[in-house]
């Protein structure tokens, strides 16, 4: 791919409808399904997500790359979404300590942009119609070409996407020589929840996502963390009885998104596909034992049913979302295990909700 300025770029959706634009970045063409993220800030760490691998990000903020780009400010090693949409899209940057504008991150790691997009009009349109599929392309606007394009790509519904973005090999962060050990399954974590976990004394074994319960406790740990991720959480069975293995140790378990919503399913609970998801760094959350208003970073497009839990006599509710009431937050009573669905390592976003690290660390201790 080779980058050309100002030359033309499309935005086909699955349902038909065309936005048109600019290119930057990488010339070329991308897929995945459409989502939006409310953040102002942070973009490289969102950039870099393993969340939101398969997925075409809308960024809502009207000027995207203007503080440019630092090595110290990704959450993995590559990017992991596979297009962005905006509306204003900088050359140059204004911050000291960067090292490379926007446009060039985008061409070294052949990711295709399209700007001078209606991003208003086009978050108020998936708002009322949903998530979907869309392509966008710089290299060819013949739209029957696109189509055929854009139908071959799958739906995120039954998609598993962990795989792609899970660690090969084990490998462990931190100090040896800490007092607390604790075994990370890598559904695509981002390196900042690593790095909450290491700051409070813990070294870190990260597994595959395909490591046996077994293999994992072999090594010793003093609990476990389930971390984010990408896809479908009812598509990883396999991931799930580890899972009912892992909350059934007695060990403290602590599960962040991903990981979430697998506790959730492996007691019983079901995951459903949300008709936006929730994705920014100003999503309102009530702490239902403080009664206290957390402001949470957030990136999810399933959810866990309310209406399971209520059923379940061993799930009980700790956080709720204040926008929409969805659960944000739930706790095993039978088991040494919590979790939450937003993200409490909050790069990017504010810190209100990192005491679940100390939570968590505080169980072990205790155990």
């Amino acid at each position: 791919m080779k980058y050309q300025k100002k030359q033309t770029a499309i935005l086909l959706l699955e349902d038909g409808t065309i936005f048109h634009g600019k290119a930057a970045g990488a010339l070329g063409t991308a897929t995945g399904e459409l989502c939006f993220n409310t953040g102002m800030t942070g973009y490289q760490e969102v950039f870099t997500d393993p969340s939101y691998s398969g997925q075409l990000m809308i960024t809502t903020n009207a000027h995207i790359g203007n503080y440019g780009t630092n090595p110290n400010e990704i959450e993995s090693d590559d990017m992991k979404i596979t297009g962005l949409i905006c509306k204003n899209f900088n050359k140059g940057f204004s911050r000291a300590d960067a090292n490379m504008e926007l446009n060039d991150y985008f061409i070294n790691q052949d990711k295709v942009v399209i700007s001078d997009v209606d991003t208003r009009s086009l978050v108020k349109y998936i708002r009322d119609k949903g998530a979907m599929n869309a392509i966008i392309s710089s290299e060819t606007l013949d739209i029957e070409e696109l189509k055929s394009k854009l139908s071959e790509v799958p739906s995120m519904e039954g998609l598993e996407l962990s795989s792609s973005v899970s660690t090969k090999e084990s490998y462990c962060v931190g100090d040896e020589d800490a007092g607390i050990r604790v075994a990370v399954l890598d559904l695509g974590v981002k390196r900042n929840i690593l790095k909450c976990l290491t700051d409070r004394g813990c070294f870190l074994k990260v597994f595959p996502m395909h490591t046996s319960y077994e293999k994992m406790n072999d090594w010793n740990p003093n609990g476990f963390f389930l971390s984010n991720g990408p896809g479908d959480p009812s598509a990883m069975p396999g991931v799930i009885e580890q899972v009912k293995q892992i909350t059934s140790d007695g060990k403290p378990v602590f599960g962040i998104c991903l990981g979430h919503q697998a506790i959730a399913l492996s007691e019983g609970i079901s995951t459903y596909k949300m008709h936006n998801g929730h994705r920014g760094i100003n999503h309102p959350v009530i702490n239902l034992s403080t009664q206290k208003a957390e402001v949470t970073s957030q990136n999810h497009g399933f959810g866990v049913s309310k209406e399971d839990i209520e059923k379940n006599e061993n799930v009980e509710v700790t956080h709720l979302n204040l926008n929409d009431d969805t659960i944000e937050g739930i706790k095993i009573k039978n088991k040494n295990c919590f979790s939450v669905q937003y993200h409490p390592e909050s790069s990017p976003g504010p810190h209100d909700s990192r005491y679940l690290f100390d939570d968590f660390i505080d169980n072990i201790k205790n155990n």
